[in-house]
């Protein structure tokens, strides 16, 4: 097993003893003031969400005090001298977006199902100066702090179309560069001929660690272009066009990576929402840690994606559809109408209800075999694969590279996985004791690993392996977090134990 490395997050809550002063007062008073707290909260989460990115013109407000704001100074000070060095000029402005770690919820948001995640330390900063419209060369310099990146260059053409077979690191601040002028356009904003942009790049989210180093590149980077270009929208909307402009490094992902790394607020997990996105506060139990471990197996999304993740997002799409068609759909209606199984949802609890339960998996049950070939498939929707997928290229990228598809499994995982988000959510909030709320927490986290590696097949051996340790060593729960095929564990530990746990898991 490789070395581990180890970073710590600790449930950074408020007002906790006020609550705990509340549940031991039961006059009308209080309760219709904890009443009116809860509806500020909810008119606050509601702003929260309708506010643009704050600008500051110090760090404090984004790291806080103490030795983590030194940290910050320091880094922001090289940016600066590096940026200097390299271009000539110093940067007009600077954004920086956080990683996140999934707490629960795997694979899910692209198949429009809540999500659970929250924001970590690690994060990506972009530094950028704009050409004047009167400088010569019109093109898009991106360096990195690290030497390990080279240098890219492109022309300062928003229309340009990235190189997916010639993979460059450089690629995420081009799906920025092409969200900005794409979205802006679509909002009546005068975006003018295009100009030069320098760019320069410090990242310390670890690639390929499953804590969404893609994503704060690319949030960091639009954020970046429109404040360079005097820009700004709403969170909620960079949130969507983040995502779907990262679609344009060939990944078809859900929105939770750039949601959560545009939406977070200190102090809180985040349940996400799709369609429209938006973001409820989730405040965690007392006495209980997260620690993240990272396997050190790399997991390379975009390099792999026509037989990982691409090929999970193909086989979701097409147990949709299946299932629409097996539940009474016309295959032409399934196929022009369902895109996510949250779209058949629906149909299979009423089926299931039949049978007296709500469980939309007991449909997957009855009418999703294992494994599936393309020919099989092409007969119950009685068109080929390709136009099924609308010759999206990416999807036919899957279908060159897939010998079968794994319906049942990926469906049953994906349904089972929806409920458990809520289930997380619902104990947090819930009477229980704080032990009995950590406890349930752990064993949802560890039905979510056990359905992501047996149903979804996106774990690896060094993540088992991991996962195990973390468990035999004490944690409540474990999983992998993020796409997996690699990347990072989280694990929930009680507080007392933390220190050794991590001493053991290093030996």
């Amino acid at each position: 097993m490789h070395p581990l490395e180890f970073v710590l997050f600790r449930f950074d809550l408020f007002g906790v003893e006020e609550k705990s002063v509340t549940r031991k007062q039961e006059s009308s008073a209080v309760i219709e003031r904890e009443r009116e707290r809860e509806r500020e909260r909810e008119r606050a989460m509601a702003k929260h969400e309708e506010l643009s990115i704050p600008i500051y013109s110090s760090l404090e407000p984004v790291y806080g005090e103490g030795s983590q704001l030194e940290e910050a100074q320091l880094r922001f000070d090289k940016l600066k001298s590096k940026f200097l060095e390299v271009f000539g000029h110093p940067p007009d402005v600077f954004a920086r977006s956080p990683g996140r770690v999934n707490l629960i919820g795997e694979h899910i948001d692209y198949e429009g199902y809540s999500v659970l995640p929250m924001a970590i330390r690690q994060d990506t900063i972009v530094a950028i100066r704009k050409h004047d419209v009167g400088e010569a060369e019109k093109l898009l310099r991106i360096a990195n702090v690290n030497d390990k990146f080279t240098i890219c260059t492109y022309p300062a053409d928003p229309n340009q179309e990235i190189d997916l077979k010639n993979h460059r690191w450089g690629h995420y601040f081009i799906c920025g560069y092409k969200g900005y002028y794409e979205y802006a356009k679509s909002k009546g904003v005068d975006v003018g001929v295009p100009v030069g942009l320098d760019v320069l790049i410090d990242g310390i989210v670890p690639t390929g660690s499953g804590l969404s180093s893609s994503a704060a590149f690319v949030c960091s980077s639009t954020i970046a272009i429109m404040a360079a270009f005097g820009v700004n929208f709403p969170k909620k909307e960079i949130a969507q066009v983040t995502c779907d402009c990262e679609r344009h490094i060939g990944t078809q992902s859900g929105g939770m990576d750039q949601a959560i790394s545009v939406m977070a607020k200190t102090g809180f997990a985040e349940l996400i929402d799709f369609n429209p996105v938006r973001a409820t506060d989730v405040q965690l139990p007392v006495g209980g840690t997260f620690v993240i471990a990272n396997s050190l197996a790399e997991s390379q999304k975009a390099v792999t994606a026509a037989t990982n993740y691409n090929n999970r997002v193909v086989e979701c799409r097409l147990a949709s559809i299946l299932l629409g068609i097996k539940l009474g759909m016309k295959p032409q209606e399934a196929i022009s109408k369902v895109k996510t199984l949250s779209d058949v949802e629906g149909l299979c609890v009423q089926f299931a209800s039949g049978r007296g339960s709500n469980d939309p998996v007991l449909a997957v049950k009855e009418f999703l075999k294992e494994p599936y070939t393309a020919e099989e498939i092409e007969k119950i929707t009685e068109v080929n694969l390709p136009s099924v997928l609308g010759d999206n290229p990416t999807s036919l990228d899957v279908l060159k590279a897939a010998k079968h598809f794994k319906l049942h499994q990926r469906a049953a995982h994906v349904f089972s996985e929806a409920k458990r988000v809520h289930a997380f959510k619902d104990t947090v909030a819930s009477s229980l004791s704080e032990d009995e709320k950590l406890k349930k927490l752990g064993d949802l986290m560890n039905e979510s690993h056990h359905s992501c590696s047996i149903l979804y097949e996106c774990s690896c051996p060094e993540l088992e392996e991991l996962v195990k340790v973390c468990r035999d060593n004490g944690a409540l729960g474990a999983r992998l977090t993020g796409a997996g095929w690699g990347g990072c564990a989280v694990a929930l530990v009680k507080e007392s134990i933390v220190p050794q746990f991590i001493l053991n898991l290093k030996i």
